[in-house]
Parts: structure tokens; C-alpha cells; sequence
């Protein structure tokens, strides 16, 4: 069924390019990282540019508003892959004045010469990895940078690149509401315009996670404090100046996220590397791609050019759930004509009313937005909103 032919313009286009390797796998971490001894940078290299050239064909003509680096760890990549690959990206599509090209970082990789010459390549912005500014609580998050590595990575980056945003992640273990506002206080005096700021999730499958099941993870913060913490945040992010525009980041105005919108926006998007995740519109059909997560079968498949990830069709409702799901994470809301031209059917008024009465969303003409007690219990809004 093809359902709204240009619906992602609603989101623009975007580009995610996924880097899989670190020096170091963080205890916490379950994104799709690897650490391997030795890279050979200019196979991946041509990998990445076959696969540009591929989704160019697939979707072309298309003005492409962002690229991000994500990871793993790209900062590790070599500043002339990254300029080769930028290259291909603005040879296969026309980008707008102001594209933005993100690249995440780790303090521990960051040098004046690298970052130099990431700026020369078109990086146009650079998201930090820094994730606490204690060295106690660095060690125990695994990370291997430490809290002066970190300043020394923010200041050389500010010097290179205009927009420049950190991580932090609270709610660890034995940690104090009166800490974490301290520690988000000096973060925000860094003369930050964006921080992304996550709660400690346990996540299956990683090292926390298995400590957590044998019961050595100690001190977590119970969910009451891990509330407190999360409405100091807002508090504290708001009088400096940087609300939250989405459930975990927050921004001067003009300084959000212009890629991580094209998700919650529910726009077009081409994931390239592996386990790299993707929403694009070929023919008026949205399509999920995902491709193979372990680096060695990705490469080899592009190599071989043979398929690298699979393509399959969003239905009109599914499509509709996902925008739900994305788009009440951001301040701005959803739609609700957008919502019911890809579902077929309005969300239920008598659930709106309901949410609204007790003070998780706020309507206002065609918006649906959540609000921050809405927000803290997200899932649960969008759960009864899907079963509405």
C-alpha cells in the first residue's frame, strides 16, 4: 500500500553512517561496537563508497539536509577517509546551504591535528562522548578517558567547530540528586549550546547487564530518585537556557539536532554500515532497511556486491505507530492529520481527552504534544494511545 508518496518531506533527508569499532567496549553499551586490533581503513573506505553510490541510485535527486557519523567510535576513523566519503556524498546528492555533518567523538581519541583536519573535510559539527565529569564514576561507566582528557577534547573541539554537543549519563550508581545537579551545572558553565542527557538504562546482554542479574551492580538509584533526578534536569537546563526539545537532549533555540530531527520528525533516512538501521521511500512505499551487524559479513557482502541489508515494506499503520513513537518524543508533538493519513483513522478522542484530563499531553489545534510529567512516562502515553 503506498501511503503519502512524499510523507517524509515532512522530515526532510537524511544520511547515518555507522562506524562499528572502539578501542574499548563500554560495560553499559549495546549499540553495535567492536574492538579490533587492526583496521584496514581503506577497505572500509571503498565499502562506504560503494554503498553511496548504491542508495544514490535508489534515491536520487533528493536534497540530502544531514549526514552523521555514529558508532562506535568514528573519531578512530582516518580524517582522509572521512573527506573521501563527504566527497562522494556531495557528488551523489544536492545538499542545502546549511547541511549539517555530525561526527561523534571520544575524548580519549581526540587530538588538534585529527580534529583539524575533520574540519577541512566538511565536519560540521561534533557530538562528545563524555558521559560524567568525575573520574570515579568514568572508571566505573568503563569509559577511558579522563575528566581532564575530556575538558582538553572539549576545549580543542570548540576551537575547530562551531556546534559542539557532550553526553552525560545520570542516575548512576550511588549518585545524589544534589551531585548530579552540581555535576550538570558545571557542564552547562562549559558554554554549551546542546547536551544530550540519558538516564543509565540496564540493558540485556551487556556487561551491566549481566552483573545486574547476579546482583554485584550496586547502589542503582531507585525510581523515585531516578525521577527527581530527571525533573532537576529540566529545572536546571531550563533556567541556563537549553529546554528540552526531545526526551533526552536539550538545546538553545537553533541549536538542536538537525539529524536526530529527521528521525523524530519522521523523514527519510539511508543507514550505510553495518547493523546500521534505515527509512527510506522508494516509489511512494516507506521501507525498513536494516544491514548485517557484524562488520566482517557486511564488508565482505559489499565486497562481493551482494545484498548488505534487507528492504521491506512499512504498512500505512505501522508507519503510523512509528510516527507516534517518534514524534511525542520531541516538544513540538505530532500531527494528528499526518497521524491519520498514514493510519486511516483519527487516535481515539476519548483517549486524548483522558490523557490530557490528567495532565500527559496538551492539545492544541492539529498538535498533539506530551508534556514533561507525560514525557517521564512515555511509553505508557504512547502505549494507551496506540491501544485508544
Amino acid at each position: 500500500m503506498a501511503v503519502l508518496t512524499d510523507d517524509w518531506q515532512e522530515g526532510g533527508f537524511g544520511l547515518y553512517i555507522h562506524w562499528p569499532f572502539c578501542e574499548a567496549k563500554c560495560p553499559y553499551c549495546d549499540f553495535n561496537s567492536h574492538v579490533s586490533r587492526f583496521i584496514d581503513q581503506e577497505r572500509w573506505k571503498k565499502a562506504y563508497l560503494s554503498e553511496i553510490d548504491r542508495y544514490a541510485e535508489l534515491l536520487p535527486g533528493r536534497v540530502l539536509q544531514t549526514v552523521y557519523f555514529g558508532g562506535g567510535t568514528p573519531s578512530l576513523m582516518d580524517p582522509g577517509v572521512v573527506s573521501e566519503v563527504i566527497e562522494r556524498i556531495r557528488r551523489n546528492w544536492p545538499t542545502s546551504n546549511d547541511t549539517e555533518i555530525t561526527l561523534e567523538a571520544n575524548p580519549g581519541s581526540v587530538e588538534a591535528g585529527r580534529f583539524a583536519a575533520y574540519a577541512q573535510a566538511g565536519i560540521s559539527r561534533v557530538s562528545m562522548g563524555i558521559q560524567a565529569l568525575n573520574d570515579a564514576d568514568l572508571h566505573r561507566l568503563g569509559r577511558i578517558h579522563s575528566v581532564a582528557e575530556a575538558y582538553q577534547a572539549f576545549d580543542i573541539a570548540r576551537k575547530y567547530f562551531d556546534r559542539v554537543s557532550f553526553d552525560l549519563i545520570y542516575a548512576r550508581q550511588n549518585q545524589t540528586v544534589a551531585a548530579w545537579g552540581e555535576e550538570l551545572r558545571e557542564a552547562l558553565s562549559m558554554a554549551v549550546d546542546h547536551l544530550s542527557l540519558y538516564q543509565l538504562t540496564i540493558e540485556p546482554g551487556t556487561a551491566f547487564g549481566d552483573r545486574y542479574a547476579r546482583g554485584k551492580l550496586s547502589g542503582l538509584p531507585d525510581d523515585d530518585r531516578a525521577g527527581d533526578m530527571y525533573e532537576a534536569t529540566q529545572e536546571i537546563c531550563n533556567s541556563a537556557g537549553l529546554p528540552a526539545y526531545e526526551v533526552s537532549n536539550h538545546a538553545a533555540p537553533g541549536a538542536e539536532s538537525r539529524h536526530n530531527l529527521v528521525y523524530w520528525r519522521y523523514g527519510d533516512y539511508a543507514g550505510i554500515g553495518p547493523g546500521a538501521h534505515g527509512r527510506i521511500t522508494i516509489a511512494g512505499q516507506r521501507r525498513a532497511t536494516e544491514a548485517y551487524a557484524q562488520p566482517g559479513k557486511w564488508l565482505n557482502a559489499v565486497e562481493a556486491t551482494q545484498p548488505v541489508d534487507s528492504i521491506e515494506p512499512i504498512s500505512g499503520s505501522e508507519q503510523a505507530d512509528e510516527y507516534l513513537m517518534m514524534g511525542l518524543r520531541v516538544s513540538e508533538g505530532i500531527d494528528a492529520r499526518r497521524y491519520r493519513a498514514m493510519s486511516g483513522q483519527d487516535l481515539s478522542a476519548h483517549t486524548l481527552a483522558r490523557l490530557e484530563e490528567i495532565g500527559m499531553i496538551v492539545q492544541e489545534k492539529y498538535r498533539v504534544r506530551a508534556t514533561q510529567h507525560g514525557r517521564m512516562v512515555l511509553n505508557a502515553v504512547i502505549k494507551e494511545l496506540m491501544s485508544g
